[in-house]
This record gives C-alpha cells, structure tokens and sequence, in this order.
C-alpha cells in the first residue's frame, strides 16, 4: 500500500512526484448530503458564489474516520469533488501515513479499489475474498477467519462517477464474506453496512454522481473544495525549488484575479507551474495572456516541442516526417478525445484507440512527444487503460478537433450538434452541403452544453470559443494548416451569449456564459456590472437571476473591494438571496428586510470567516433569522480573521417592519450566543442593535457576562423594545461597575424598567469604572424619584 500511495502521477511513470515531497494540505469540509449536486459539474472558478448550506468546517484527510465515529460509525464516509481538486491525493496521503506508522493505527488492512479497475470485473460473480483477491494477491497467505473476524479493515472506493456498476440498493444484500454474487451486489451490501459491518468505507466521488449513495447509508459527507490562497502558495514553492522563480510566477499568476483563483485546483496549479516556468522563465518572457485557453495552447505547444528537439540533429527529410508523424497524433488524440467525450467516456481501452488511428504498439512514440498529456494505467490482468492526465485536457483536445473539423469542412464530424435539433429532415439534408458559419456552430454547441444534465462540455464550449480567436489560431499554425478570420462570427457570438444572461437559466449556465465571454476577451459584460457597481445612476434596476449569480461572481473574482452593498439597488427581492455570497468582497452591506433566513446566516458566517472577506459593518434587520440564524453568526464573529465591527439592527420582525412588534423570533438564546463572541479574543464588534426581540431580562444577564469580559470591545448596544424589566438593568449595572466593561452608549427606550430598574443602573453609573457616556430611556413611566 506504501508503493501505491508513494507517488503522484505527472505525466507518465517517469514524471511521477513524491507525495511527501509536493503534498500540500487540502481544504476538506464537512458538509451535508442535501447539498449534492444533482444536475451540472462545472469547473467552479470559486465555490463561493453559490449560496452553501455548510459553515466550511475543516477536516484533515487523516481524520475523516475519527469525525466518522462522532457521527455513526456503522455508516460510511462519502467525499465528493470536482475533477482535479484532490479526492484522489487525499486517499493517497490518507494510505501512506497509515502505512508508514503515523495515523490511524487501529487500522489492520487498507484495500483501496479504483472503480475504473472494478469495472473490468463487473460482469463476473464473486465473494468479498475472491474480489479482494483481483487487486490484492497477498492476501492468499492470510487467514481469512481472523482477516474478516478480528481485524479493523478499511475499503476505500475510488471514483464513483466513473463507476459502470447497476447500483440498486433495493436488491438482495449479502451477510457473508463466503457469498458469491454480482459485484455490484457486493458493493451496495458494504455500504449498507450488511456485510462486515465493523468495516470501514470511503467512497470518492465527482459531485453529479454521489447521489448514487442513499443518504441513510452516509455517516459523514465531505467536500474537497481543493486549495485556499495560502494552500496555493504552498504549491508553488514546493513544486518550484528555486525561490526566485517561485516568486516570480507566484506574482505572475495574481495579476490575473480569475487565474488565480482558477488554481484552487491543484491540477490546474501544476499545468501553469508547467507553462510559466517554459514561457516565462526558460523564454525570459516578461509578460503572457492569460485566458484559460490560451494556458492549455502554451502547454500543448511545450510538450510538442519537448519531442521535436529529439530530432534537431537528424537530416532535414527524416526530421520533416518526423514533424508530420507528431502533428498527426495529435490530431488523432484530439479525435479520440472528442468521440469521447460524446460518450461521457473518460477511460478508454486499445479498441478505442484503433477506432481513431491510433497503434497502441507505437505507445512510447506517442508518450514521448507529448508526455504529460496521455497516461497509460495497468488494470487488472495487466489490461492495458488508458486517460488523458486531466480531464479538462480532454475537454481541450476535443475542442481543438472540433474547430479543426469547422476549418476542414468536415461536416460528418459536426453533425452531432445539429442532431435533435427543431431542424427538418430537409434542412439535415442541406446541412452537409451549406457552408456552416462559426456562429451557427457555437448557437448549437451552446444549446448541447446547456441541456446537458452533467455540464461535460461546459468546459469544451470555453474552450471551443478560445480557440476561434485569431492569436489562438496564430499559436496553433504547427496543427492548423490555415486561419480563418472569425472576428464577425465572435461579435454575433458575443451578442448571443448576453441575451441568453437576460433570460432564466440556471446559475451554473450563467457562470459558465460569463466564462466564455471572457475566453473571447470579451470583457465588456464584466465593464458593464463594474460600472453599475460603483455607480449610483441606475438605483432600482431589476437585473435577472443570471445576472444577479454573475455580478456575484464577478463581485468575488475581483480584487475590488464596496464600500457598501444593497441588493434593493440591483434586482427584485426573489434574488436577493442570490447576492448574499458577495458581502465578503464589501465593507459594509445593508440587508435590510430582504427575506433572508438561517441559510442565509450560514453564507455571511462563511465569509466572516474567511481570510479575504473585507466585511465591517452588517445591517440584518426585519429578517427572519431566528436564534439558530444568530449562532450562526457568533460563530462568524468568533473567527480570527474577521474583524466586523458593527451588527446594526439585528432585528427580526417577520412582517419587515420596526414598528410591528408581533413576529419577532430572538430570544435569550441568541444573546447566549453572542455573549460568547464578545468573549472571544478574536471578536472587534464595537456595535450591536438587538431591538425590537423578545430578549428578556434572561438574555439580557447572559450578554451582560460578554460585557464583563477583557476582550469585549462593545461601545454601542441597543435594546429598544426587547420586553425588559428592573432584573435587567441589574445585569447591566453589574456590567458597568466590571473594570473589563467599555460601555460608552446604552438604550433601553420602549421597556418597563420603572423606577426600580433606574436605581439599579445609578449604582453602575457612579462605580469609578463605568465608562457610560450616552443612556436612553425613551418611553420610561418614571416619577420624581427616579429622576
């Protein structure tokens, strides 16, 4: 297990990295199995934007199980991630510290079974032993008793989405190690916990597929969410041994925000470790574009021209053939990766291969001229499997095969996106002989993308548009034999792709659009929303739910930081809870009566929390947030990255309105709560409204211990109308006389405090430690004796 986990691969066997030597941690979150992603994967330029329903927990991969046993042991971990994030690494890390003696050591046996293996023997009836047996061979010289009877075992099943097992967890279940059936009846009896139930299970998974997995059968469901900015940084100075140079592609990278942020995926950090350290250090280049395409152009070129140089030095007609045989490989790579694709394939075998004119038995030339882009992977029996290194690569190459075949003509390869369109037979029939222009290809793959379920061409689609660009076609002239001038197709291109953000469509659609402008430098919707964003002109302006998920997005990709956010500016209030992710990119932010709720809290805890939210100031009034909404949101406070200063007006009047009294659903729980974080070392709230709730003088005695604490910093606290009594103006007084309290302005207006709540308070004021400057009472019943 050691020799399995030691390397990751880069490339091809030669290539492979030592684990110990460029892991870096990863974030992982505990989250909820109600989250999972039942329609698009899109590469998510940052998770962000979407509106999360966990509070970003991290787990440490080695701890999964021991969070697992917290929960219920007698279910299984599920983990998902996009593709590239690094499920597979963590599993790695997860196996060699285990095997080398450092964690998890109640642990006997660790079997690790890729799906993609498993589906080699999926058709075939076995028991657990005789499954085991195809990946493991050692194991026929232990005792199967004591293996299955006495030993702590772990099962961890690599890749579900690449699963090609009939999962139906209503068939029969097996109790014994020594029945035979299906693999895939094995498979859902593990899960279940049916057969060894003392076993532990780890399932991986891309994020369309976990819903495979029932939720009953999940004790602990997790997230790989890939690298924060610190993690990144980790990466490169790991990955690049020079320092100079790792600084120096460090601050190459930031200067495009949306590259940068694009490297939360650890896959995609080692491609532009690939193709900075060429260009912008072995070419001395000062500057490159940038686009997402263009990266991937850069990094097939590197490894076309790794093969080339092996023939600098042979005569000019043998190095010619040479030259043809590598382009024409990498055609047919492409072709391979296209068909593909179609197919929601991303495992391929020799006939595969054959199909698009590839030799398997000329397999090291092909790996040789473009090394890190093809991998070969040993299955069971020695079959030989193949992948591209990323998928997002294959995405790539199928994209390149396609723009190719618009420059050929070849209309036979096009026609799949002309297929179950509102098109007659008639209008088919003209199909092959008409000249297809650019736009009408893209108006096409654009409608597959977006009715596919999964979103596998998202990606493709960027790329496809990327690669239409005359600088593109200029960088691709050793594969494409002419250019074509695309400029009046982009410009409809570009038009069609704005009116599809006017309409309803889905968020990962919209985002996915807005990338697609950008790959056609494009950057005139991303002006536009920056202007509305710093401009007052078009108050009121109803923008779509799209656009309201892209201003998100561009709000989090930017580096621009509001000084204030009011959705009522931007959209109608069925989208306001669209825009609560962007608070950590503003100051202060007014969510004044906008329907928001617990989820909501969850979202805005999440940004507290983060290391580059900018978040001062948080006006949350006539929301119907509850006490759990506020825990929430304490727990925000409590973070050491924040440092909000100001909760103003935290009512919660479900009808929206400060003068009506009835609905309001704070209790002292909330200032349970909040007490706590005005007592964390980390909390900088200066300001705290909590008007207009139903606090008592019991909540008012559990805030008034937060006072009393040497890391409160709360100089303003208001509780108009919050049904107190004279109990609380004695908590209160005990606060004042704390030489911790740094009370300077206190409201009490609109409570039956009496005149016995007002002598309780005078005893606050005269202790030589009050600092009280500013008291309201507005509304008091008081008589002489209390003046």
């Amino acid at each position: 297990m050691k020799k399995k986990a030691k390397y990751i691969f880069e490339g091809n066997n030669e290539n492979d990295a030592d684990l110990e030597t460029v892991y870096t941690e990863l974030f992982i979150t505990e989250g909820e199995m109600k989250d999972v992603n039942h329609k698009h994967e899109i590469m998510k330029i940052d998770d962000a934007f979407k509106n999360k329903k966990t509070q970003d927990k991290p787990i440490k991969c080695n701890d999964i199980f021991t969070e697992l046993r917290k929960n219920n042991e007698e279910k299984i971990v599920l983990t998902k991630g996009v593709a590239g994030i690094g499920k597979t690494v963590s599993v790695q890390k997860f196996i060699l510290d285990w095997a080398e003696g450092n964690t998890n050591q109640d642990i006997v046996c660790v079997f690790l079974l890729p799906f993609r293996e498993i589906n080699m023997i999926k058709d075939r009836e076995v028991n657990l032993h005789e499954f085991l047996l195809k990946f493991y061979p050692e194991l026929k010289d232990l005792e199967k008793s004591k293996l299955y009877k006495e030993c702590k075992l772990v099962f961890i099943f690599d890749g579900l989405d690449e699963s090609r097992l009939l999962l139906n967890f209503k068939s029969k279940t097996l109790d014994t190690v020594e029945e035979r059936s299906s693999v895939d009846v094995l498979f859902t009896s593990l899960i279940k916990g049916k057969l060894l139930p003392s076993a532990l299970v780890w399932v991986t998974s891309r994020p369309a597929a976990a819903n495979q997995i029932p939720p009953r059968y999940v004790g602990l469901f997790t997230e790989v969410r890939g690298f924060t900015d610190q993690q990144k940084e980790q990466y490169f100075r790991k990955r690049i041994t020079d320092e100079t140079q790792a600084s120096r592609i460090i601050s190459h990278i930031k200067t495009s925000r949306s590259l940068y942020i694009m490297c939360h995926i650890p896959v995609f950090c080692w491609i532009a470790v690939t193709v900075l350290q060429d260009i912008l250090i072995e070419n001395n280049a000062e500057n490159i574009s940038t686009t997402l395409t263009e990266m991937y152009i850069h990094f097939l070129l590197i490894q076309m021209n790794m093969k080339n140089q092996k023939y600098d030095e042979q005569e000019e007609t043998e190095r010619t053939e040479h030259l043809q045989l590598n382009r024409e490989m990498i055609l047919k790579l492409a072709k391979l990766a296209f068909e593909q694709l179609k197919q929601e394939n991303i495992v391929f075998s020799e006939k595969d291969l054959k199909e698009c004119g590839i030799d398997v038995s000329k397999y090291t030339e092909f790996t040789g001229m473009i090394v890190e882009i093809f991998k070969k992977e040993n299955g069971l029996y020695k079959t030989k499997v193949f992948c591209f290194v990323h998928l997002s690569v294959q995405e790539f190459f199928a994209a390149v095969h396609v723009f190719i075949c618009y420059l050929n003509k070849n209309m036979q390869e096009l026609q799949f996106f002309f297929e179950d369109s509102e098109a007659t037979a008639r209008q088919k029939f003209h199909f092959f002989f008409r000249n297809v222009k650019f736009h009408d290809l893209i108006k096409r793959a654009t409608d597959k993308a977006m009715e596919s379920e999964r979103g596998h061409l998202d990606l493709f689609l960027r790329f496809l548009m990327g690669i239409s660009l005359e600088s593109s076609q200029n960088l691709l002239k050793g594969l494409i034999k002419h250019t074509q001038d695309t400029s009046v197709s982009i410009r409809k291109i570009s038009a069609h792709i704005k009116r599809l953000q006017k309409q309803d469509i889905s968020d990962e659609a919209s985002v996915n659009l807005f990338y697609c402008l950008l790959e056609l430098k494009d950057h005139s919707l991303y002006e536009e929303i920056q202007s509305y964003l710093s401009s007052d002109e078009h108050p009121g302006r109803d923008l779509s739910s799209s656009m309201c998920t892209v201003l998100t997005y561009i709000l989090l990709m930017s580096e621009k930081v509001l000084d204030e956010f009011n959705p009522k500016r931007f959209t109608s209030p069925s989208n306001y809870t669209r825009l609560v992710p962007a608070v950590r990119c503003c100051r202060k932010v007014i969510f004044d009566g906008c329907g928001l709720d617990e989820a909501c809290c969850e979202t805005v805890s999440s940004a507290l929390q983060s290391s580059n939210s900018h978040l001062r100031e948080l006006d949350l009034s006539n929301n119907h947030l509850q006490d759990s909404g506020v825990k929430l949101l304490s727990d925000g406070l409590k973070s050491s990255h924040k440092q909000i200063q100001c909760v103003d007006n935290l009512t919660n009047a479900v009808t929206g309105s400060l003068s009506q009294l009835c609905g309001c659903n704070l209790t002292a729980q909330s200032c349970e709560s909040l007490s706590s974080a005005l007592q964390s070392s980390n909390s900088h709230l200066n300001v705290l409204d909590l008007s207009n709730n139903d606090l008592q003088d019991s909540g008012v005695k559990l805030l008034s211990e937060g006072l009393k604490s040497p890391n409160s910093k709360l100089e303003i606290l208001r509780f108009s109308l919050c049904n107190l009594t004279a109990q609380s103006c004695g908590s209160l007084s005990s606060a004042l006389q704390s030489s911790n309290s740094v009370l300077r302005e206190l409201d009490l207006s609109n409570n039956h405090l009496q005149d016995s709540g007002v002598k309780l308070l005078s005893e606050g004021l005269k202790s030589p430690n009050s600092q009280l400057e500013i008291l309201r009472f507005g509304f008091q019943i008081l008589n002489s004796f209390a003046s």
